[in-house]
């Protein structure tokens, strides 16, 4: 039979459980604003009944609160993070077209590619009108010098955005092992807790908030497993595995933890890419961390895809061994001199391994178009290495399936490269105010960027079945970044070739050459099937479809996310009604418990105090 005072014993155990359910109440109401924060519950259960020697066999003992634990659903949460990363992909990407877009627009607002070429056209039809006019020769090349700054100062601002994004993907990395090491120290402090017999709760949710911002920035898998006693694996030991994946590969392993490193490229990938762009290694193996594969997601897949994006146009063909330190590379992807993206030194990869070159030549046909490249390589292959490069697969960088800086200035070169190359043909063939030959200068030309040395170009077709060394003044050389106006014009507007060698008998003023000129603008394809008007209905056309995709799909992804945190919430969020009705039922259990004490009290002074036991 239980002691007589057995029914205080009861009581106190309810008032202590519900004192405890009082407390969560209110540490999840002091907590409602909490970013992170997961609702607390009291987990109560009917304490272990004792024997009673009587008919009814045993008796309750009350209630113990066995654990106070946050709500979460593991389910949610997965679905949130890996919703996350496609909502970091395309915020970033997002933001960053904008930002290109900005470059390209011409309206009230910004004069840009349009107002300048019609400006530089309508001055070259004076000229036509008035070609001995030094004045007017002045004028139409002060408009051909806005123009070619325009292109330079649009390369200069894709040259920042590719920078920017560069520097925040090596600032990205940084916080990516910043968290990684937080997560480690987490794990071990709630597992310290845990094998107490405690609940960590407050650490789980600062470990879960840190995982929500990782898989914004890569795709994150999280995963949880119960530490077995291997003496007996029914017994919890209360410590757990926590492991944590991105992109498919280990970055947390409970306690331990992996690092990633950015490595600055010794050579560039693109001809005007910036130097000293970032690879991601691994810090420990040296291994690359392909955070810019078509398998990745993230904010950190967008920096690489606007800062290496080439539309997948990067170059490839067949290589083939001529020596030990010259691979020619046949049945090339780039065949037109306008759209040569190959930087002059750089690296090439054959059957997955990489070799530095120093240099190359290209052969063309007889129409011009590129049939082979001719690289020499900085290190002799032995005769192993030329075995297995020989009929092999090579390339220059990766294909990475996306209009990002690379893409534009390629296609910006290519334009000035077709265009520069058409008028500086027609121009080649004139003369200037004194009747000497132009034929010695080009006119849009381009400058080293190191020594200012100016290129002399010389007719388009110079090159035509011949093999032309990377180094040579050829229309490869001229890019967005150094193009110019000739400073012998600049520095002489009479040296301006404004009619042919043939027209001179017909007077100065004569102004066929001028007319050929003005057809470049709308009547000569040059550019993607186009004109030079169409220029930039093409830039316009590539970057509203990216941005239109991006906008659509981040506004997608965004209510999703919307939608699963609702749903998180449902199960984590502390709802203040729902608190407040606790509160009061809390209360009254509690104050119950109270006066069945008071109840207890009286009868125990009845026993005691009357019956004179």
């Amino acid at each position: 039979m239980p002691s007589t005072f057995f029914g205080l014993t009861i009581a106190s155990s309810g008032l202590s459980a519900y004192q405890v359910a009082l407390n969560t109440s209110a540490n999840n109401i002091s907590n409602v604003q909490t970013k992170g924060y997961s609702k607390q519950q009291a987990n109560r259960v009917a304490s272990e009944s004792i024997r009673a020697y009587a008919k009814y066999g045993s008796m309750g003992t009350g209630v113990t609160t066995e654990s106070v634990k946050q709500l979460r659903n593991q389910y949610y949460d997965n679905k949130y993070w890996y919703n996350q990363s496609s909502v970091g992909l395309y915020e970033t990407k997002l933001n960053y077209l904008k930002q290109i877009e900005n470059y390209f627009i011409d309206d009230d607002s910004s004069k840009g590619f349009s107002t300048i070429l019609n400006t530089m056209f309508n001055d070259l039809d004076t000229l036509k009108n008035n070609a001995g006019d030094v004045n007017t020769r002045q004028q139409f090349i002060g408009s051909a010098q806005n123009f070619a700054t325009f292109f330079n100062s649009v390369a200069s601002g894709l040259g920042d955005i590719q920078n920017n994004a560069n520097e925040e993907i090596k600032s990205t990395v940084q916080n990516i092992n910043s968290i990684a090491e937080k997560i480690a120290s987490l794990n071990h402090q709630i597992n310290v807790i845990e094998i107490q017999g405690g609940y960590a709760n407050e650490l789980r949710d600062q470990r879960a908030l840190l995982i929500d911002e990782l898989s914004k920035i890569v795709p994150t898998e999280a995963e949880e497993l119960p530490v077995q006693n291997s003496n007996d694996p029914e017994l919890p030991t209360g410590a757990n595995y926590f492991t944590v994946k991105i992109g498919g590969q280990v970055l947390v392993d409970t306690y331990d933890y992996e690092t990633l490193k950015c490595v600055a490229r010794e050579n560039k990938v693109n001809q005007s890419d910036m130097d000293g762009l970032y690879d991601i290694k691994w810090e420990k193996t040296g291994n690359s961390f392909k955070a810019g594969s078509s398998s990745m997601s993230g904010t950190l897949k967008a920096l690489f895809d606007i800062r290496d994006g080439n539309n997948g146009e990067n170059f490839t063909g067949e290589a083939r061994v001529i020596d030990s330190k010259h691979v020619k590379v046949v049945s090339p992807s780039i065949t037109d001199i306008e759209a040569m993206t190959v930087p002059e030194s750089g690296t090439l990869t054959i059957y997955g391994k990489d070799y530095n070159y120093t240099n190359f030549t290209f052969e063309t046909d007889a129409n011009g178009k590129i049939t082979s490249y001719t690289f020499e390589l900085e290190d002799a292959l032995s005769q192993q290495q030329s075995n297995k490069v020989d009929g092999m697969q090579a390339s220059i960088g990766s294909s990475v399936d996306t209009m990002g800086v690379p893409y534009y200035m390629s296609q910006m070169n290519q334009f000035l490269r077709s265009f520069c190359s058409l008028f500086n043909d027609i121009m080649l063939k004139g003369q200037d105010l004194d009747g000497n030959a132009t034929d010695y200068y080009s006119f849009f030309t381009g400058a080293d960027q190191v020594t200012g040395e100016e290129y002399v170009l010389g007719k388009s077709d110079k090159n035509h079945g011949n093999t032309t060394d990377c180094g040579a003044s050829s229309y490869y050389k001229l890019t967005a970044s150094n193009i110019c106006v000739s400073s012998i014009c600049v520095k002489d507007s009479s040296k301006l070739a404004a009619q042919y060698k043939a027209d001179t008998e017909e007077g100065v003023d004569k102004y066929k050459l001028v007319e050929d000129l003005a057809k470049l603008k709308s009547d000569t394809v040059l550019f993607r099937a186009g004109n030079a008007s169409g220029f930039l209905k093409c830039m316009i056309s590539d970057i509203s479809i990216d941005t239109q995709q991006s906008t659509i799909f981040s506004n997608n992804y965004t209510n999703i996310q919307a939608a699963l945190e609702t749903q998180r919430m449902s199960v984590s969020g502390v709802d203040e009604d729902e608190e407040a009705l606790d509160l009061i039922k809390f209360q009254n259990a509690y104050n119950l418990s109270s006066k069945m004490i008071s109840v207890m009290a009286e009868v125990y002074d009845k026993l005691i105090e009357e019956t004179g036991v």
